[in-house]
């Protein structure tokens, strides 16, 4: 089968599409036939070994991902596909059944054949949907909703998402408005009015504004791009207001620290949990017409090194998809 490999860490030039061996489905296993798949902050951070982000991350990458060289050669975290055949063990799938879904960090999907187990994040496809839309339901919305879970949101809090436009961003926001949260969205003048599209109640514009600096403040402050810190974001909060990271040592540090009732505070789910059913929960608000995944490319699967480089840029506007023909 053809894959996009790397055997070293290194700039998007590293990746390579190779033939290499099928997979075989284990007994408690499928195997999808990928049609579709994406290119995420994940799979970036994990190439370069967290580069960018310092010695401290790129040692705490190398350990989990292979000290010297990766350990997994093919990278791409979310899929949409067939089932091409199901092992022994397997009830809740048959071949032929449309599947979407996210391996996490064992990766796969950047090559035409993936294996998952039943019990995996893996479901099948909202009814009358695509590949190339189903691909990118998972990793935004779950990294989305493993942290709106934290924040109580309901009828009269009040929160602010900033990166509103990327793709925890604009997962969020949709989700936030399924709560029913008064929702300000930060993002680039490009796309104000994506995000008012997508049920934010009022938008900042971050290039004309900070909005540490509007006196506004709120019961919650989502980080959807790892660009904020907690120290400058505490101006805006209301007391007893929560921070919420979707990554950082920094973070995890203040979210373990003990604080005083009522006092502002990090939150940040330890360890991160993203069960199937939330996998079927986002598909239960896709069928409803309540979410729905954005996309701001799609390349084919030989062009993965154009689509990391533009991912790269931190300038995507939700997700960037590749197909796989």
């Amino acid at each position: 089968m053809r894959a996009v490999v790397y055997d070293k860490y290194g700039p998007p030039d590293v990746l390579r599409l190779e033939e290499v061996a099928k997979p075989v489905p284990k007994e408690d296993e499928v195997l999808v036939r990928v049609h579709a798949t994406t290119v995420t902050r994940a799979d970036v951070h994990t190439r370069e070994a967290n580069r960018s982000n310092g010695r401290a991350m790129t040692l705490v990458s190398r350990l989990i991902s292979g000290l010297r060289r990766p350990r997994q050669p093919i990278l791409g975290r979310e899929f949409a596909g067939e089932v091409e055949a199901v092992g022994a063990a397997v009830s809740e799938f048959a071949v032929g059944d449309r599947v979407f879904g996210l391996s996490g960090l064992t990766f796969g999907a950047h090559a035409e054949f993936m294996c998952m187990r039943e019990s995996a994040r893996i479901a099948r496809m909202p009814a009358g949907m695509s590949f190339e839309d189903a691909a990118p339901i998972c990793d935004g919305a779950l990294n989305a909703l493993m942290c709106l879970k934290q924040a109580d949101l309901r009828k009269g809090r009040t929160i602010l998402i900033y990166g509103a436009s990327g793709a925890i961003g604009t997962a969020g926001v949709q989700l936030a408005r399924y709560f029913g949260a008064d929702i300000t969205a930060v993002c680039s003048t490009k796309n104000l009015e994506l995000v008012r599209s997508l049920g934010a109640d009022a938008v900042i514009d971050y290039t004309q504004e900070d909005f540490t600096k509007n006196g506004q403040t709120y019961d919650v402050i989502f980080d959807a791009v790892g660009k904020l810190s907690f120290r400058r974001s505490r101006a805006s909060l209301e007391p007893g207001g929560i921070y919420l990271p979707t990554d950082g040592p920094v973070n995890l540090m203040w979210a373990l620290m003990p604080s005083r009732k009522g006092a502002k505070r990090v939150v940040f789910q330890i360890p991160p949990r993203q069960p199937k059913k939330d996998v079927l929960f986002l598909k239960e608000l896709i069928e409803a017409g309540k979410f729905r995944p954005v996309i701001d490319r799609c390349y084919p699967l030989e062009d993965v090194i154009e689509a990391t480089r533009y991912v790269e840029t931190q300038q995507k506007t939700g997700n960037v998809v590749l197909t796989v023909a």
